[in-house]
């Protein structure tokens, strides 16, 4: 671990970000450039002491999950991540196979949709960053482990993660995830998590045995969502899927038209959400 170079690099690299750039207010009272180190270490959901130590090269050897807050903190690139690492002792990230790096890019349109529920996925539904209304909508998924990580794991070992669905959408639902799964287990291979999950699924659930028989693999649907909700009802969201080339990783963006019920109650649904949040 370098701790000089550490530390140099953390300080230029906070210095080079705007709060415009993180989706923060600038303020009136701010008279330096980049931003403070409270700032970053609440984008990093770390102490702003144990960042005060990084800086001053007196703090502990930082852990991956650690580095790979900081890196998303920061909106780092995939060269500056890598190079994060080696500073801190690690070994940089493989970039074969699937990655939980956002790219900068994605970072900035995501800080750009705080008040509409949104999230970043992998390719086999793993949920990497949420906004509030999106934890708010479906729930906190950001600090899953294991394989429930993934949409389609959930949906066939957890029962409640079906609620938030009508009952009468259940079944195309479980169709939509098992299709998704098969796409990624095509490309990734038997030998990836995708056939991890696959074999996992096999032994754990006859529904997705019966499901997984039936080889469907027309994984586009409709862009309409409807959801349910005890206190809020029925309510239909359009999802736009913007694709990350680079890393096949999707933003999710859900929607109600201006001026209708759907967008009531979804503003609704935020509130409660938030409220339930903070208690």
């Amino acid at each position: 671990m370098d701790r000089a170079q550490l530390a140099e690099f953390l300080r230029t690299r906070r210095a080079a970000l705007q709060p415009e750039d993180v989706g923060l207010s600038r303020g009136s009272r701010r008279r330096t450039p980049g931003l403070r180190r409270e700032e970053v270490a609440q984008l990093a959901g770390m102490s702003t002491d144990y960042l005060n130590r990084l800086e001053q090269q007196r703090g502990p050897q930082p852990s991956v999950q650690m580095l790979a807050a900081i890196a998303r903190a920061l909106h780092l690139d995939l060269d500056e991540r890598d190079h994060l690492f080696r500073l801190a002792g690690h070994p940089a990230p493989d970039r074969v196979g699937a990655s939980d790096h956002i790219s900068p890019g994605l970072l900035r349109i995501v800080d750009r949709l705080h008040d509409t529920p949104a999230q970043v996925v992998t390719e086999l539904g793993e949920v990497l960053l949420q906004t509030e209304p999106a934890r708010a909508l479906l729930g906190e998924l950001t600090g899953r482990e294991g394989m429930s990580r993934t949409t389609v794991h959930r949906w066939f070992t957890e029962p409640e993660s079906r609620r938030i669905y009508p009952a009468d959408d259940h079944e195309m639902r479980g169709r939509i995830f098992t299709a998704e799964l098969r796409t990624a287990y095509a490309r990734l291979g038997r030998d990836s998590p995708a056939g991890a999950i696959v074999a996992d699924l096999l032994r754990v659930s006859p529904e997705f045995a019966e499901v997984w028989a039936a080889h469907d693999v027309a994984d586009k649907h409709s862009r309409s969502k409807r959801f349910a909700y005890d206190g809020v009802g029925e309510l239909t969201l359009e999802c736009q899927t913007l694709l990350d080339t680079e890393t096949n990783q999707r933003l999710l963006v859900f929607t109600a038209r201006p001026g209708t019920e759907d967008a009531d109650k979804l503003a609704l649904l935020c509130v409660l959400g938030t409220q339930r949040m903070t208690v």
